[in-house]
């Protein structure tokens, strides 16, 4: 991946997040007309119970082996994960910041610290 589409990756999900925030209920967000707010307004378990339901729907589509709807299904999890980071004043720069915190490290070596 080049770091044109890296910056351009970054600079989607810094938008998404800024969206996600400015409709949270506790900004001003109206359940009545932006979905992420009327999710948010039901609660941090109906927030994750779509998480939950999100990572099950990628789960079948890559057992179809249906790529398109792998990346649709995807993108979705990745927007509900985020409207999830929102209810923590969290944004996709935290998760990155771990990520590149993780990088260079195997799998078993980052669990080990994890654990210790």
């Amino acid at each position: 991946m080049s770091n044109q589409q890296m910056q351009l990756g970054d600079e989607v999900l810094a938008r998404l997040a800024e969206v996600i925030e400015s409709r949270l209920p506790a900004n001003g967000g109206d359940p009545a007309k932006s979905y992420v707010a009327k999710l948010s307004a039901k609660g941090l378990d109906a927030v994750l119970k779509k998480v939950g339901e999100e990572a099950v729907e990628v789960v079948m589509a890559a057992k179809d082996g249906a790529r398109d709807k792998v990346i649709y299904e995807v993108a979705d999890l990745w927007f509900h994960s985020m409207v999830a980071l929102a209810q923590f004043g969290l944004r996709p720069a935290d998760v990155l910041a771990e990520l590149a915190r993780r990088e260079g490290l195997s799998g078993l070596e980052e669990f080990a610290q994890r654990k210790g």
